[in-house]
């Protein structure tokens, strides 16, 4: 006969939850776990930490109880010990173009901290993170690594395309609706038609925007099971898998299978290969250098633009293509994309995951189509590609010494020249946009949006799609310190480093002057001298911070360079 706390004294002396379950002297800690229904058979198994952000102020998040749900019981059925709690979250799509926006790059440092902090204080084995909107995504990933605790990740999945007359649309449609409903070439009926169309139900933005863009890289990166990233939030089958995530988290516990123990360069490599083949997000670029920042793996901008210029483009996904998520889903979803980058020669297969195998290893156990049974129109061949290089391009020159990205979704020879129109904040350019003031050769320029700027880094989906609405998808450039939406199309720089703010040469920038955007050429200048240049930043006083108190001024204090992924951590920022 077991006598009480016989068995709860068996746990592993190793295991943190140990500190708080094990011995006379944790009595006190035992009995406020009893008061949660938990029992020495919990008590004495591996605790596992399941981070929840949902959330009604979102699509993407609103249905992430029924994930955490079937998470448990799969922890359960593994004999393990479930502990759910929750983390904020900030709805991209519903924030952008307001001020609101620039709570979104934040919110992904808060739930990095957040789910750090509850690891370590209350002294988990083990986590579970779920993710549904852009930033919950990297921010979990950030946490995971940072704990250094067994883990895996798990995606909510993506929303089904809406049908507008008789096509499939997305809330990108509804964005650049706004700018053809401003320049007159649809009716207000016609817009309100888009909008009660665009989002049928719970998942994330349906193109291969930021929330689907890291989903499909934490597959490359090993942190998520291959395969589980691309079937959609309604679907039996996004809750099998994530009763199955908790199944594997009790393995990793059990077998001590850590991110430091998965991730590599090569795993980092890998994610970067697939980023540009599927023509995934800007923002990847900017998660990917926290996320290697975190692991302590070297990575730069430059390593983006090496890769891509040998990577093609084979993905016809949103925004630039045709194509959703749930499209590539019924072609075999990222593991087709991955083995064929493997046959190529392009993404190292011997890369671990976090079953403990290598990818390659994991792609003899799935059941994928044949190259013959693959819709090319969605994925195509590496030998007839839609682009010959990758989907990003890292430009620099006098206007961005320290880089900015581009997402390549149109002409991949494109060099544009023209005259500058320069706005402060996003509000003055969307403004200007939207009285109809834009010009074909146009270069609008928005600064002081940058990470410690904004602070925050904003999205500009609102301006880019009033500009592409209005028929100027590559007559019109913009180039900004912050940051695009994954479903923002045409050229369009971001990321631009140093922030204006800091003193960057964009802050040089006057209304007429000439500025150049070379692709091939991987050039973002203006034409101006270096004696120029120095000349007018002599001239140029830091502008009063934005925000002098709470939240937003502690996080823009604490940001570093976007060319170095934005973080916040004191580790990273020396």
């Amino acid at each position: 006969m077991i006598r009480s706390g016989e068995t709860i004294d068996t746990k592993d002396d190793s295991l943190p939850s140990a500190d708080i379950t094990k011995g006379p002297e944790r009595a006190p800690h035992r009995s406020m776990f009893r008061a949660m229904g938990y029992d020495d058979s919990d008590l004495s198994s591996p605790m596992i930490g399941i981070a929840n952000p949902a959330a009604d102020i979102t699509p993407c998040n609103v249905h992430l109880d029924d994930i955490a749900a079937e998470v448990i019981e799969g922890i359960k059925e593994s004999h393990c010990m479930p502990i759910e709690f929750g983390t904020i979250t900030i709805s991209d799509g519903i924030s952008m173009g307001t001020e609101g926006m620039k709570a979104s790059l934040i919110s992904r440092e808060v739930i990095a901290d957040s789910v750090e902090l509850v690891a370590f204080g209350e002294r988990l084995d083990a986590l579970v993170t779920i993710a549904g909107c852009d930033k919950n995504l990297p921010g979990m990933m950030m946490a995971s690594i940072r704990t250094d605790l067994p883990s895996v990740f798990v995606y909510g999945g993506t929303i089904l395309p809406g049908k507008y007359h008789g096509a499939d649309v997305t809330i990108q449609d509804v964005f650049e609706g706004v700018g053809a409903y401003a320049e007159g070439d649809i009716s207000r009926e016609q817009l309100d038609a888009l909008e009660h169309a665009a989002c049928p139900g719970a998942g994330s933005c349906a193109g291969m925007y930021t929330a689907n863009t890291m989903a499909s890289l934490s597959e490359a990166l090993g942190l998520a099971p291959l395969g589980s990233s691309t079937a959609p939030a309604v679907t039996a089958e996004r809750r099998i898998i994530a009763r199955q995530a908790g199944k594997l988290a009790a393995s990793c516990v059990r077998k001590q299978l850590k991110p430091s123990h998965i991730l590599s360069k090569t795993s980092f490599e890998n994610a970067i290969s697939l980023l540009v083949a599927i023509g995934g997000s800007t923002n990847a670029v900017l998660h990917l250098l926290a996320l290697s920042a975190e692991a302590n793996i070297s990575l730069n901008l430059s390593e983006f633009d090496n890769i891509s210029r040998n990577t093609p483009h084979i993905c016809n996904l949103r925004p630039g293509g045709t194509f959703v998520m749930a499209d590539l889903h019924q072609q075999g979803g990222i593991p087709v994309i991955i083995r064929t980058l493997i046959e190529g020669g392009l993404f190292d297969g011997g890369a671990k995951t976090v079953t403990g195998n290598t990818i390659s290893e994991e792609l003899d156990l799935l059941s994928l189509p044949s190259d013959a049974e693959i819709d090319s129109q969605v994925i195509r061949p590496l030998s007839d590609p839609l682009h010959k290089q990758g989907s990003l391009a890292i430009l620099q020159g006098n206007l961005a010494p320290d880089g900015a990205v581009l997402k390549i979704t149109g002409d991949e020879e494109l060099q544009f020249k023209g005259p500058a129109r320069v706005f402060e904040c996003e509000e003055d350019a969307m403004e200007w946009v939207q009285d109809g003031n834009i010009s074909s050769g146009d270069v609008l320029v928005i600064r002081n949006e940058g990470p410690q700027g904004g602070p925050g880094m904003r999205e500009m989906l609102g301006v880019t799609a009033a500009v592409v609405g209005q028929g100027h998808e590559s007559d019109v450039a913009l180039i900004t310190d912050g940051r695009f939406s994954g479903a923002t199309r045409g050229p369009m720089v971001g990321h631009v480093a140093p922030e204006a703010f800091s003193g960057g040469p964009i802050a040089s920038v006057a209304d007429g002057d000439i500025i150049t955007l070379d692709i091939p050429g991987r050039i973002l200048s203006v034409d101006l001298s270096e004696d120029e240049l120095q000349q007018r930043m002599e001239n140029w006083s830091r502008p009063a911070p934005n925000y002098s108190s709470g939240v937003l001024a502690k996080y823009g204090q604490s940001f570093g360079s976007a060319a170095r992924g934005a973080t916040t951590n004191p580790a990273l920022n020396k």
